[in-house]
């Protein structure tokens, strides 16, 4: 599974790719969001209407399936 570092650490990477999942994040709210994972939880409840507990479940799911594509990815590599 992705980790909340492994999102950050590469966040310009991953911000399109989360941007497909969750259509109402907005580039000039990332800033600090980015860094803060309760805080992006907090934003993205907002912004889709979810109850914070939905966002983080989305947010988890969003990590386990990235984190899956890039093993995937790896995997076809070797």
């Amino acid at each position: 599974m992705l980790k909340w570092t492994d999102l950050t650490q590469d966040w310009d990477a991953m911000y399109a790719r989360a941007k497909r999942r969750f259509p109402n994040l907005r580039n000039r709210d990332m800033g600090q969001l980015s860094k803060d994972r309760k805080r992006f939880e907090a934003y993205l409840a907002e912004r889709h209407h979810l109850t914070v507990n939905e966002a983080h479940e989305e947010l988890e799911d969003f990590l386990f399936t990235e984190g899956l594509n890039r093993e995937f990815s790896r995997s076809l590599g070797k």
